[in-house]
């Protein structure tokens, strides 16, 4: 059996690789899309702004929901991931808000923020949204 061969290095000599991880890891890699959001010669906030609509959106709603308008705090904590996720696809670089890869990121953000709309608009009582298959299925699982 042969040793694994890669292309060569710069003075032209094939270069011995392996598949095995290093035993240490020395760095990480900063996810696609992770750069700054604004110039560096910005300040930090406007750098992150792309985080801090989209933590300002949900805190809002948070603080919404705690002053017991639990429908609209829900919506605006929903519609915040899901600015996140407009945000994720349509920006090169969102600073902090870029946490895995850009596909990765978009789904999450996009699923939970859907779910969390949809579910606070059929809230009881007295729902915005009704699913008529849900009630049926549900009767279905209980019988």
């Amino acid at each position: 059996m042969t040793d694994a061969v890669s292309a060569p290095d710069a003075e032209g000599r094939p270069r011995r690789t392996t598949r095995r991880f290093p035993l240490f890891t020395r760095d990480t890699a900063r996810p696609e899309g992770g750069g700054r959001a604004a110039g560096g010669a910005a300040p930090a906030p406007a750098r992150q702004w792309p985080m801090l609509l989209v933590l300002s959106l949900v805190g809002l709603g948070l603080l919404i929901t705690a002053l017991d308008v639990f429908r609209y705090g829900t919506l605006l904590i929903g519609v915040g991931l899901l600015a996140g996720a407009v945000l994720r696809f349509v920006l090169p670089g969102v600073g902090m808000l870029a946490v895995r890869s850009r596909f990765t990121d978009i789904v999450t953000y996009g699923v939970l923020g859907l779910s969390i709309v949809l579910l606070a608009l059929m809230a009881q009582p007295r729902p915005l949204l009704e699913i008529p298959f849900l009630k049926d299925t549900l009767h279905f699982t209980v019988e």
